[in-house]
């Protein structure tokens, strides 16, 4: 358009003369961009200050991802992550069940994120585990040692046995992983478990474990090492007074309640 008298300004590192309606321009994408920040920033305030007002209880699952997210995701809109990690893995608990691997390919989800995620429910298992009472707590039913222990399984996805100790009275002595895995995979350590038992001077052993498929059911297996460590322990003079499977929530199964099995514990 201007021609062959027309400056060459390409790489000549002049100013061209329209310079300032660039920078007017430029001046008007920032402005658009802080207005999009502004909006953000907004949102996320009042979503922060509703959880201090009321908790989580009253929100949507999307909307308590979104809260977490703002931590990992700055300045942007969250509420499209948290629809996809809800779409992709079918539920709120399931998001932070998920493997580390799986959360990093959602879009939008990098690994600072994905590593946020799969904190939660670590962070909230020693926080539960924290605030036990680990002196005398007495847990003498099959029910108060499902409760006791289903706080070191918050967010577990693999199976593991405990052992946890007793005194005469019931009294929790302590609470020990035996093996991970899957009792049907892993070796049973009876020297351990009997070890723990002999260090901690206890009267009686529950097994618990957990069944990551939510089914608390006893499989054959889990029959045959009840009767194994029942045998082990009567040999040193220790009763094991159960053996607990932890099912999905608060269901689970006592063998020591159960009519096929109880004569076990005899």
């Amino acid at each position: 358009m201007g021609g062959k008298n027309a400056p060459d300004l390409y790489e000549s590192g002049k100013t061209p003369a329209f310079q300032s309606e660039n920078s007017e321009l430029k001046t008007a994408v920032n402005n658009k961009k802080s207005d999009r920040k502004n909006v953000h920033e907004g949102h996320r305030k009042r979503l922060r200050e509703r959880f201090l007002r009321e908790g989580l209880d009253g929100f949507e699952d999307h909307n308590a991802l979104e809260l977490l997210l703002f931590n990992s995701i700055p300045q942007k809109d969250t509420n499209v992550e948290a629809h996809r990690l809800l779409d992709t893995f079918g539920s709120f608990p399931a998001v932070f069940d998920a493997e580390y691997e799986d959360l990093c390919k959602v879009q939008g989800v990098g690994p600072k994120t994905a590593a946020l995620i799969k904190l939660m429910p670590a962070l909230f298992r020693k926080y539960e585990v924290a605030k036990l009472n680990s002196d005398y707590e007495v847990l003498n039913t099959a029910s108060l040692a499902a409760e006791f222990a289903s706080k070191y399984f918050k967010g577990v996805t693999v199976e593991k046995l405990y052992a946890l100790y007793l005194d005469a009275n019931c009294r929790k002595l302590s609470f020990e992983e035996i093996s991970s895995g899957s009792v049907s995979s892993t070796p049973l350590n009876n020297r351990l478990i009997a070890k723990y038992a002999y260090d901690t001077n206890a009267a009686s052993v529950i097994l618990i474990h957990n069944h990551p498929s939510g089914i608390s059911a006893p499989s054959r297996k889990d029959v045959d090492v009840t009767v194994q460590v029942a045998d082990v322990l009567a040999a040193v003079g220790i009763r094991l007074s159960d053996h607990i499977i932890l099912g999905n929530g608060s269901d689970y199964f006592s063998f020591r309640k159960s009519e096929k099995w109880k004569y076990i514990f005899k």
